[in-house]
């Protein structure tokens, strides 16, 4: 069951956000953000929620605020933060202190910043991190990633046109508390071709699978 809920992240402006999953999961909330150029309701979104949800995480997608008022272009990423943040502190007082950031792409990445400037945290989980723009693997976005004590979980397709294989694997290799998945075949929506053998909803079950793994990992200590 998914609730509707929402979120004031500055006095008079709200987002929306749908929690869905137990209220008693044994195993920590998850605050899931979604990517640049779609809201909570993006398929890889929305599937993986529910998906997580099913096997027993209490997860919280919700909107930026451009995303709430319809627009394309993304806010500052200091806007961003104001308001990932909030919704943090919302689950939080909804779900208790123990939460992983989660995010595909840009949703991720902010969560990183967040990490990286202290905020406590179980752990990240990073859908599709954009370590790069597309066709500029030079301009990278990794320089804050060592300052995060938590341990994460990166999940990349080896077509990501925003994550090529050679980079992705020179920055988060040496990164202490990281593990990284490749999915093969899989873009940076995680669509994969025919010739896979796999459809969409069978690599989002896997990468759920692995998830809700890692995530006991975690958990046990």
């Amino acid at each position: 069951m998914i609730r509707e809920v929402t979120i004031d992240w500055q006095p008079g402006k709200r987002v929306s956000g749908r929690l869905a999953g137990p209220a008693a999961a044994r195993l920590p909330a998850m605050l899931l953000a979604h990517g640049a150029g779609a809201g909570q309701d993006h398929p890889g979104v929305a599937g993986l929620r529910d998906r997580l949800a099913e096997r027993g995480v209490r997860v919280l997608s919700f909107n930026y605020p451009y995303m709430e008022l319809g627009k394309r272009r993304p806010d500052a990423q200091a806007t961003l933060l104001d308001c990932h943040r909030a919704v943090l502190d919302w689950l939080r007082a909804a779900a208790g202190d123990e939460v992983i950031l989660a995010g595909r792409s840009m949703g991720g990445r902010i969560g990183t910043y967040l990490a990286a400037g202290g905020e406590p945290v179980c752990g990240l989980v990073l859908f599709a991190y954009p370590f790069h723009p597309p066709g500029k693997p030079d301009r990278l976005r990794v320089e804050h990633l060592t300052a995060i004590g938590a341990p994460m979980l990166f999940i990349s397709g080896t077509r990501d046109s925003l994550a090529r294989v050679e980079v992705v694997e020179r920055h988060v290799r040496p990164l202490r508390r990281a593990t990284l998945e490749l999915i093969d075949d899989a873009d940076h929506s995680f669509r994969v071709p025919k010739r896979s053998g796999r459809t969409f909803e069978e690599v989002l079950d896997g990468i759920a699978e692995r998830t809700v793994d890692w995530m006991e990992t975690v958990a046990a200590g």
